[in-house]
């Protein structure tokens, strides 16, 4: 009935428990996960998860965080993007929280992130922090609507998830939906097309009412469902089936 459309399973605190995430995600009715690449330096293990079970998938992308890290180039994003477990370029994009001063090196990445998404024609996995101007210029500049993708566990207003709609791209809801001071992203729950939205963990954080500040697991989504189910009046069966059915169409290109 679910699919976490975004989790780092290679991450420490999950990956040495990858068996009971795994029985967790089925007892739970989550039926695949998308493992999200943050370095290039751990994309292998990202990739291994991704080729050894066949409920999950696998991105390649450099976190706009990681500042020293080996710097992707775009054809190498192209090639390691050709595999078959491979469905997302990313997570890419502007974080001005966590850093400051000259960004202009992670607005390159960006960049270098979303032509490489348009050439092999995967979709983009877009993280913006405290950026979401610069992220919406970025992404009309380079016509990133030809790749797609999805705002991952978003936490910006209305008028900013409209336009991030606007170019083609869905918008997708971590456990921050559930927690009782997330107004302004509760009401983005509420008032966006159903056929525009994902649910995902950003495991192994964030974890959701009731399970705040324990390691998050793709097992938890369910509770982003039964949130935006409870917002939108509706029940978390149509939430589960229409998020499902989004991730299928943006990231297996299936209608």
């Amino acid at each position: 009935m679910f699919i976490d459309s975004h989790c780092h399973l290679d991450f420490p605190d999950l990956i040495k428990d990858i068996d009971v995430i795994l029985d967790n995600m089925r007892a739970n009715q989550v039926s695949h996960a998308l493992c999200v690449s943050v370095r290039l330096e751990t994309f292998p293990q990202v990739l291994k998860l991704a080729e050894q079970h066949d409920n999950l998938f696998a991105s390649v992308g450099v976190h706009p965080d990681y500042e020293l890290e080996t710097e992707p180039t775009h054809s190498e994003l192209v090639r390691l993007a050709q595999h078959p477990r491979v469905v997302a370029i990313g997570e890419t994009g502007l974080d001005y929280f966590r850093l400051t001063g000259d960004l202009d090196w992670q607005r390159d990445r960006f960049r270098t992130h979303i032509r490489a998404a348009k050439e092999c024609g995967k979709p983009l996995i877009i993280h913006t922090r405290s950026a979401a101007a610069d992220t919406l210029r970025i992404m009309a500049e380079e016509n990133a609507g030809y790749a797609g993708g999805v705002m991952h566990c978003f936490t910006e207003n209305l008028q900013i998830a409209q336009a991030a709609i606007d170019l083609g791209f869905y918008i997708s809801f971590s456990g921050i939906v559930t927690f009782k001071n997330a107004a302004v992203i509760k009401e983005v729950a509420r008032s966006i097309p159903l056929e525009k939205i994902l649910i995902e963990t950003d495991s192994p954080y964030l974890a959701p009412t009731p399970h705040r500040g324990k390691t998050n697991q793709p097992a938890f989504v369910k509770h982003v469902a039964e949130e935006i189910a409870l917002l939108r009046g509706i029940s978390i069966e149509e939430v589960g089936e229409a998020s499902s059915r989004n991730f299928m169409r943006l990231f297996l290109k299936q209608s």
